[in-house]
């Protein structure tokens, strides 16, 4: 989907921008189940911890936080159809 392939984008950009994107991107796809639901929150939250990493400038952290947020975007895959 071209969907996920923009949202991975968005982690590697990690910025306030790629959240609003990424909320407005999920919006639709979170329509369906409670499951997708939270597992698209959860993203979110990874997501936002990302951006707040790179604006502060703790660059040790980028890489475990990008790693977390794909995390929770494979996750989010695998719970749509």
């Amino acid at each position: 989907m071209e969907c996920f392939t923009r949202l991975e984008a968005l982690i590697d950009t990690g910025s306030a921008d790629a959240v609003e994107e990424a909320r407005a991107l999920l919006k639709h796809l979170s329509a369906g189940s409670r499951a997708t639901f939270d597992a698209a929150d959860e993203f979110l939250i990874e997501l936002m911890t990302l951006a707040f990493l790179v604006e502060a400038g703790l660059e040790a952290f980028h890489n475990p936080a990008r790693r977390l947020a794909r995390l929770r975007l494979s996750r989010l895959k695998l719970l749509l159809p």
